[in-house]
Order: structure tokens, then sequence, then C-alpha cells
């Protein structure tokens, strides 16, 4: 409960930073004529709603699992940092388009205004990010957000060194390139977010070494066979595993002895959160670890080695 308030009152304090910045860039922006300080301002409008869609999919978040949701609320996280990451890219990508034009037409551009809005923008952003900076690098969602808050930090740095090319040398075609150069870095780092949220919704298999899992799976005991293999992701830290696993022709106290110590296994060794195990004695030996009947429609494995064979 205390985790949840301080995140809360963590995400509260960032909104009013961003709400801030985003009035003061705007008016500043439209004052200065200045494209990166209008994306500047761009940006924090779309930190703050982002804010408060990261925190209300925090709260959600936090709900016990029910009879419905038996895994809990936990996509909801990772929905939102799809939401958030997205809308990042759109931004970036117009913003990206608006620069390349002004790089061709370059407009006058107050250096003075643009220097002292920039120079706040810096602090205050920078006050946003080291806020979320602990909760960024164990959650996906707030990561979202971070990134947003992180993006406008240096967009705001790279504006306050525009200002002062232009106040001192009248180059103006740097402020476009500015905003040219810290879009494609965000989208950079906003593509991540997207595909990693992506593969956990769409149930993707996460990164771990299953043939080794196999086969420490088949030099327990009683083991013969392991076959039917899925396993995801519920958000970035839950790991759903299960799996058929043939074994000896023994007595249900020690099939349900090894149904532990595969759990165990599972949990020590590969971090899997979660591990349901059908015990089965002939029935699919001839099937490969991971299974499609559309793919295997005559597949004959039946041993250990042969059944490792099927996912090297």
């Amino acid at each position: 409960m205390h985790e949840a308030s301080l995140s809360g009152k963590r995400f509260f304090e960032v909104t009013l930073l961003n709400a801030g910045i985003t009035l003061i860039e705007f008016i500043g922006g439209l004052l200065s004529g200045s494209l990166s300080l209008l994306s500047d301002a761009v940006h924090n409008l779309s930190d703050a709603l982002s804010i408060v869609l990261s925190y209300i999919a925090h709260r959600i978040g936090l709900r016990r699992q029910t009879k419905v949701n038996t895994y809990g609320y936990k996509r909801a996280e990772i929905l939102s940092a799809f939401i958030n990451a997205a809308i990042l890219l759109l931004i970036s990508v117009g913003l990206i388009a608006e620069a390349a034009s002004r790089l061709r037409s370059p407009q006058k551009i107050n250096g003075t205004i643009m220097f002292y809005v920039a120079l706040f923008s810096v602090v205050a952003n920078l006050c946003s990010t080291l806020l979320l900076n602990r909760g960024a690098k164990h959650n996906l969602n707030i990561k979202a957000t971070y990134l947003h808050l992180l993006a406008d930090t240096l967009s705001s740095v790279g504006v306050v060194i525009g200002a002062i090319i232009i106040r001192t040398w009248a180059i103006t075609w740097v402020d476009p390139l500015i905003t040219l150069l810290v879009s494609l870095y965000i989208i950079r780092e906003a593509w991540h977010v997207v595909t990693t949220t992506v593969s956990i919704l769409m149930q993707a298999a996460p990164q771990l070494d299953y043939k080794e899992m196999a086969q420490d799976i088949l030099q327990l005991p009683n083991v013969v066979s392991i076959h039917h293999l899925h396993v995801w992701s519920v958000d970035e830290h839950t790991v759903i595993f299960e799996a058929h696993v043939n074994m000896r022709d023994v007595d249900l106290e020690s099939v349900e002895h090894t149904d532990c110590v595969i759990e165990k296994l599972l949990e020590e060794k590969y971090h899997i959160s979660h591990v349901t195990i059908q015990p089965e004695f002939k029935r699919g030996l001839d099937q490969p670890l991971f299974f499609d009947k559309n793919d295997y429609p005559n597949t004959k494995k039946t041993s250990k080695s042969k059944n490792l064979e099927d996912h090297k």
C-alpha cells in the first residue's frame, strides 16, 4: 500500500510539472518562433497524458486476480506502455516532417526567449525524470513514461544549445535540426518499448534456452519425454510455463514428487513464475517439444535423444 501511494504521489508531482512545462513552452514557442520549443511543448503535453494513463494502468495492475481475470490485471500496464510508446512514435514522425519543412524554409527566431524558456524546461524535465527513474528499471509501463520525460529533457538541452547558437551566430536552421535529431532518438527508444509490449501481448515465448531447459527436465528420474511446451509472459516479470511430460509407470506419489522437482527447477534456474505440468505415460511420445499438429502430421520421435533433436 505504501509503495502504491508513493507511486501515486510521484505520478501526481510529475503530472503537475509537465502541465506547467507545456504551458510555458507553448507560449515561449509562439513568441520566439522556435519549432524545437513548440515540439517540446507537444512532447510535454503527450507526457502529461501518458503519465495519467500510466498511473491508471498502474493502479489497475495492482488489483488481485479474480474468477474472470485469473492472471490478474498486469496486462493493463503493458497496454499502457504500448499506447504511450506508439503515440510517441507518431508525434516524432510528425515533428520530423515539420523539421524537414523548416530546414527548407528557415524562419526568424528570437534566441533570447528560446534560451530562457528551454533552460526552465531542462530543470523541470530533469526533476520529472529523476522522480520516475527508479521505477523505470523494473516496469515497462513506467519505463515508457520515463522515456517520454527523458526525451523531453534531452530535447530541452538541445534547444538550449540551439538558442545559444542562434543568439551568437544567427544560424536559425539549427532549430529544426535539433528537432530532427531528438525525434530520431525518441523513435529509436520508443520502438524498443513497442516491440517488447507487442511480443508480450502476442504471447511470444520469452528469450530462454529451451534446449537446455528440456535437457534439465529429461535428466530427472522418472521423466521419459517432454512435449507440447508453451511459455509466455503476462508482463515483463511474470512468465507462465506449461508442458506435457511423459513419465515411467510409477505410482501417483512419485508423479507428484517429480512435478514438484520440475517446478522448483524452473522457478530457481529459469525464473518461471507459474508452472503447469500434465503427466502422461505413452500419450504424446511421438510429438516434438514445440508441437503443432499442422506442422508435424507424421512425427515418429519416441526416445529422449530424438525428442531433443526436434528443438536443436
